[in-house]
């Protein structure tokens, strides 16, 4: 479980496939401080399992169903990525609770400002429609983030200026692919 408090933007330092599964190595140093082979790590939001670690990388095997339904599946070598170790009992939870569950992949609409806010206005898939609730959170690619509108198959998020420049978001736009995991709040209904 993580917090969609990201600690670090990732580079992809190579990908490779073993038959259906990809080997993804990131180049990065925070998450690497105290990581071990077995971690738990979310890489743009999608909780994966450290099965190497070297000095300046930590690779992860991605399943071929995970690439398909997430942008690892598109990703390509030198791509930045959003970084988070799993919560540890006792911490502070900065966010939300994010599994590292994806429920599927938006579409950033557009990228703007409105009365000098930044804003990206997200299309979703519309059976995911009931999960967005106004000033709720929602995840991107592993960002806690909070719902600031909504229409049918369409939500939008204000971005903070720390936002913008330590995650992903800096480098996406329009026609980009965001992993989106709803809140499990928002899902709780559901959950028998």
């Amino acid at each position: 479980m993580f917090s969609g408090i990201v600690e670090e933007l990732g580079r992809v330092k190579d990908i490779s496939r073993r038959g259906k599964v990809i080997l993804l190595t990131i180049e990065a140093n925070k998450v690497l401080e105290d990581a071990s082979i077995g971690d738990s790590i979310a890489v743009n939001g999608c909780c994966l399992t450290a099965i190497k670690k070297e000095k300046n990388t930590l690779s992860f095997e991605v399943m071929s169903e995970t690439a398909k339904v997430t942008n690892l599946g598109v990703l390509r070598i030198s791509d930045k990525v959003n970084l988070e170790r799993s919560l540890k009992v006792g911490d502070r939870i900065s966010g939300h609770f994010v599994l590292g569950h994806v429920d599927c992949l938006g579409i950033i609409r557009s990228k703007g400002y409105w009365q000098d806010n930044l804003i990206f206005q997200v299309a979703a898939p519309a059976q995911f429609s009931k999960y967005l609730i106004l000033k709720g959170s929602v995840s991107l690619d592993g960002i806690s983030l909070t719902i600031g509108g909504k229409s049918p198959g369409l939500f939008s998020v204000y971005i903070i200026p720390h936002t913008f420049k330590n995650t992903t978001l800096g480098f996406k736009g329009p026609s980009d692919k965001v992993n989106i995991e709803f809140d499990i709040l928002a899902k709780r209904n559901e959950i028998s």
